[in-house]
């Protein structure tokens, strides 16, 4: 498998991001948190994956866009994890719950519990 986050893998439908947040089911491991849903999607991967954080918790975009990118840089490291453990096509989204930055190391730590969490949950 390659540790690769292409455009294809990102959850970019807004119809698919609006059904994700009205049917959703949520596992929360602090300061992360995972809305998934098993939906048939068009890609060739079986997860199609987003990030956010809140305008409302953290202000500046600059400290916004660096969460974002090292919530990414985790995912695409460990997600092999998930490919490892589901069979059918799901869709995340990945939600910063925090409001100051954390490190790296904080922030991949936690987003291996939380794949971890929702591995266990499937079972």
């Amino acid at each position: 498998m390659r540790f690769t986050f292409n455009k294809q893998e990102k959850l970019k439908s807004r119809k698919l991001i609006e059904r994700l947040f009205t049917e959703g089911k949520s596992i929360s491991c602090y300061p992360l948190k995972l809305i998934y849903l098993k939906v048939e999607h068009d890609s060739n991967f079986t997860v199609q994956a987003g990030v956010s954080v809140a305008k409302r918790k953290v202000n500046l975009a600059v400290n916004r866009n660096r969460i974002k990118r090292l919530m990414r840089e985790a995912y695409r490291k460990n997600k092999h994890l998930i490919y490892e453990g589901i069979k059918f096509k799901y869709i995340f989204m990945f939600l910063y719950l925090d409001e100051k930055e954390q490190k790296y190391v904080f922030i991949e730590e936690k987003m291996i519990n939380l794949i971890e969490k929702f591995l266990k949950k499937l079972d």
